[in-house]
């Protein structure tokens, strides 16, 4: 039987079913806003901290360096390396920049310097057996103190006063937390874990007292503070994460006179600044971040005697190079426990 004609006619679209004229649709179109372009917006818990804008001060090279481990000696010379040529450096006040030490297998992450001179080197090696050698102050008469065979993949390193060294291990994954903070003890005799457990532990650093001890976790992204009451025994309850890092991700870290805590932050082109207790208090952003400059920052170190920081960076992005760059912290930074 043949349908009436106005039945086999499909309605008119409604209303409701047409395009909406062109200022209803940016209503309901995102965008990008200028907080939220680039790489590494900061996130909005940490958009309205107190902001410092870094500023360049040396070039190290035109090319891409992998600058890390920056630490000043008594005569304010600058050491620091570049972990995948193996090369320990060292920029003078005059702006002398001269290699003092190469070792291509150790691939030094990390550098303390002892109270007689000698440089101390964390070396990643292969990612799978590291070790901490030292050196002289011309960088001669290699030692090694912690061995490859020891197994730990060494990234970073601070003295304590009585010389024993606090040292990452930059083992494991966010699914398989196997690295973590070691105590060598002064004699170099024994290695202490501290707190174990760890995804890829990064950066350490010690309050002004030396009774509280920081470490970053790299692929865990978090900040973790530990209360001593001797170089390996934390205080009852003295552990805590007191904060979680957006984004990739903490990597080494300083402390201030005031027990200020200054995290770099890989990736994003920035140091977060925490209180004693680990609330963040600020931020020094490094020129450029917004447009993907300079994210790959990994490292500070503080002028002796003063509130000067120099940070080191590369430009993956950008090809700008890799840079040393310099800001001013919240107090004068913390004097390596080696200088004592």
């Amino acid at each position: 039987m043949k349908q009436p004609e106005q039945d086999m006619k499909r309605p008119a679209a409604s209303a409701a079913m047409s395009a909406p004229p062109e200022d209803e649709r940016v209503i309901s179109r995102l965008e990008y806003t200028e907080h939220t372009q680039g790489l590494a917006p900061i996130p909005p818990s940490e958009r309205t901290l107190p902001t410092a804008v870094a500023e360049p001060f040396f070039r190290v090279s035109e090319g891409l360096v992998a600058l890390e481990g920056p630490a000043f000696d008594r005569d304010a010379n600058l050491m620091f390396v570049d972990v995948y040529g193996g090369n320990l450096m060292k920029l003078t006040p005059d702006g002398h920049l001269s290699t003092l030490y190469t070792d291509k297998a150790l691939c030094p992450a990390g550098v303390a310097i002892h109270r007689d001179g000698r440089i101390f080197l964390g070396g990643i090696g292969n990612f799978a057996s590291g070790a901490i050698v030292c050196v002289a102050p011309d960088g001669s008469n290699p030692q090694v103190i912690v061995p490859p065979s020891a197994g730990y993949v060494v990234d970073d390193l601070v003295f304590d006063s009585e010389g024993g060294i606090y040292f990452t291990d930059f083992k494991g994954s966010s699914t398989e937390p196997c690295g973590g903070v070691y105590y060598v003890t002064p004699d170099f005799a024994l290695t202490i874990p501290v707190i174990p457990k760890m995804a890829s532990a990064n950066g350490v650093a010690l309050s002004p007292d030396g009774e509280v001890l920081w470490a970053t976790e790299f692929c865990n992204s978090r900040l973790h503070r530990v209360e001593l009451t001797t170089a390996v025994l934390p205080k009852p309850f003295g552990t805590s994460v007191p904060y979680r890092f957006t984004g990739r991700a903490p990597d080494s870290m300083r402390t201030d006179t005031n027990g200020n805590v200054y995290v770099a932050m890989y990736l994003q082109g920035r140091v977060l600044v925490f209180n004693p207790f680990g609330i963040p208090i600020g931020q020094i952003v490094l020129p450029g971040r917004q447009d993907n400059h300079f994210l790959k920052l990994t490292s500070m170190a503080f002028r002796p005697g003063s509130r000067e920081m120099v940070i080191v960076a590369r430009d993956e992005i950008g090809g700008n190079g890799s840079m040393i760059f310099r800001a001013e912290g919240l107090a004068e930074g913390t004097r390596m426990y080696s200088h004592q």
